[in-house]
């Protein structure tokens, strides 16, 4: 089974990935012409290939070097995404782009913003955690709104744990959201089109609230780590944010299985960049960083969630 035909909730099968090297059937087969002709671009040094194991082999990352280089372009010029992830901010998955060495430089504006830097091929990899309100699912919806259905899948990241992030030992004794409401509390808040900002308008609905409602600070907190640090300095009493995120400050979780997913082109999936970031979140020093954050439950990473 390819990665096209991957059901919702399966791992995509690594052990199927596409060989680094291709024989001289492979190739011909690839490029769609006949072997006699494959012989002839070798005696004529027109394709890269080896001979290094006695016999000839083509190296699918240099073909494919190749091919990209005979391309003839239109005039108005296109181009690969750039190594970038873009989306909702993520402590974890963030830490994890570096310590993986995938490359991918980090631009989190948030979920909706990701989605449309992917979309729009200024990123490779948006990761989002946007709820239904209608049916409670989480990403599905967005991403198929977002996403040309035929060429882009949804991998699953990490469930999470939000709730009320206070001060240190929560002195102001703050017992949820409709209690910080009401007493008109300080709140902060993430920008419009953050997971979270959408998520709190979830939760006020059930509490029948809206933001009209919240006493909030005059500026937005641009990360979960942001909107804490906002709390830790006295410029605002609560805001809703990550477990990860709140340290040693006070906590309240409000909701225990948030999804953060990962969006990304089908293709990409097996690019260097997507598989050393997902080939180290099987590692253990994941698994402890994962621990030490806290509120974070990995049991389905990396499972298919949605395949065009």
């Amino acid at each position: 089974m390819d990665t096209q035909d991957a059901l919702p909730g399966t791992p995509l099968d690594l052990s199927r990935a596409p060989s680094p090297m291709l024989t001289t059937a492979e190739v011909a087969d690839y490029l769609r012409v006949k072997e006699r002709t494959i012989y002839e671009m070798v005696a004529r040094q027109t394709i890269p290939f080896s001979r290094a194991t006695g016999k000839l082999l083509f190296p699918r990352r240099l073909i494919d070097a190749w091919l990209e280089a005979q391309t003839e372009l239109p005039a108005s010029g296109i181009a690969p995404a750039p190594p970038i992830y873009a989306g909702s901010n993520d402590p974890l998955l963030e830490w994890a782009l570096r310590q993986s060495g995938s490359g991918l430089a980090v631009l989190a504006r948030g979920s909706a913003q990701g989605l449309d830097d992917l979309a729009a091929g200024r990123a490779v990899l948006a990761g989002l955690h946007l709820i239904d309100p209608d049916s409670g699912r989480w990403n599905l919806s967005a991403a198929a709104a977002h996403l040309p259905s035929s060429s882009h899948v949804l991998i699953h990241w990490a469930r999470r744990v939000q709730g009320m992030i206070t001060a240190a030992r929560n002195p102001l004794g703050i017992t949820g959201l409709q209690d910080a409401v009401t007493r008109r509390l300080r709140f902060a808040l993430r920008a419009e089109g953050a997971g979270s900002t959408r998520l709190l308008e979830v939760l006020l609905a059930r509490e029948g609230l809206t933001m009209a409602d919240l006493t909030t600070t005059e500026r937005p907190a641009e990360t979960h780590a942001d909107l804490a640090m906002l709390i830790e300095t006295g410029e605002a009493d609560c805001g809703l944010g990550l477990q990860a995120a709140a340290g040693h400050l006070g906590f309240l979780p409000l909701l225990t299985n948030e999804s953060f997913d990962l969006a990304m082109k089908r293709r990409d999936y097996f690019e260097p960049h997507i598989q050393r970031l997902l080939s180290f979140a099987r590692s253990d020093s994941f698994a402890k960083r994962a621990e030490h954050l806290g509120g974070y439950d990995l049991t389905d990473l990396g499972h298919v969630l949605w395949n065009g």
